[in-house]
């Protein structure tokens, strides 16, 4: 018969300090560099660490010369305290945030997304909703939304993040663009001169370019050679500077194509597989975060008028 794991009274929990001063031990595997950290003295984190091991009833380091190791045991209890620590830190943040309003939202981006087109769009959504606090923390990949204690992640890709409920934002459109000097040293007046120029391309996406050269019915395979980056905020900076021709979204470039600082090579886009969507965790309401699944799309649907 399988035996429950033991109670232990609130009471007997350990304090916050003595949980701190473990996980900061065990991050640095080192009491001294813990003590530093957090202003104590060693002996104090020793004494703290002792503590915590007669109530927990087993060891969380071995001595090895002169130097403490977690045990097995002492690691894996770690790694859940220092999610459970900083969802604690999280908590009071936003607790902080939401000030005597009682209303902040916790919501994971991608960088160049929030940086050129959710933030500049922000201030409508604040004159609108001025009891809602809105704090926007960037992710690139999916994550535990209710592990980190996020209300809602903007995530880009496919229709595939398990234990959430995912609405559609909006699909991606890309359009090749440049710098006008660029253009006019390349002589570039239409695709088929881009495929000889130099190419600007977005690591997640190598083949991009030949699904656009694809679909404007050039022959042949382009060559994919040329300067690689990880964000579309540092291939925008490239094309600024004349270091190539770009894809891009319309949508993290619309001051630059008004200002004329880039101009559309063509306003035939290629429409890629990926999506935007909006993620929750599954089963979860909130009516803040509806108002602003309400606003978002809202955003979206007057720039597709």
């Amino acid at each position: 018969m399988a035996t429950s794991p033991p109670h232990i009274p609130r009471r007997h929990l350990p304090s916050h300090a003595v949980l701190r001063s473990f996980e900061s031990a065990a991050r640095h595997q080192n009491f001294t560099l813990a003590a530093e950290e957090l202003h104590l003295t060693q002996s104090a984190i020793s004494r703290q660490v002792k503590e915590l091991e007669a109530l927990i009833g087993f060891s969380l380091f071995r001595r090895v010369g002169r130097q403490v190791v977690l045990t097995e045991a002492g690691r894996n209890f770690a790694s859940e305290l220092a999610v459970d620590l900083e969802n604690i830190r999280q908590t009071v943040m936003r607790a902080i945030s939401a000030g005597d309003v009682g209303a902040a939202l916790r919501i994971a981006t991608l960088p160049t997304f929030a940086c050129r087109w959710l933030i500049p769009r922000l201030p409508d959504f604040a004159a609108r909703h001025p009891m809602i606090e809105i704090g926007l923390y960037t992710r690139l990949n999916p994550f535990d939304l209710e592990r980190e204690h996020f209300d809602l992640a903007i995530h880009f890709g496919a229709d595939d993040w398990p234990l959430t409920d995912m609405q559609t934002l909006c699909s991606e459109t890309m359009i090749p663009v440049a710098a006008p000097a660029f253009v006019a040293a390349q002589e570039i007046e239409n695709v088929a001169d881009l495929a000889r120029t130099p190419l600007l391309h977005i690591d997640s996406r190598p083949l991009v370019w030949r699904d656009y050269f694809r679909q404007a019915g050039l022959t042949g395979e382009p060559l994919l050679a040329g300067k690689y980056f990880d964000q579309f905020s540092m291939i925008i900076a490239g094309a600024l500077s004349s270091l190539g021709a770009a894809l891009v979204p319309s949508y993290l470039i619309e001051e630059e194509l008004a200002e004329g600082k880039l101009i559309a090579i063509s306003n035939e886009p290629l429409t890629t597989r990926n999506s935007y969507y909006l993620v929750t965790p599954q089963g979860r309401t909130n009516d803040n975060v509806e108002t602003f699944i309400e606003w978002i799309k809202s955003c979206v649907g007057k720039q597709l008028e």
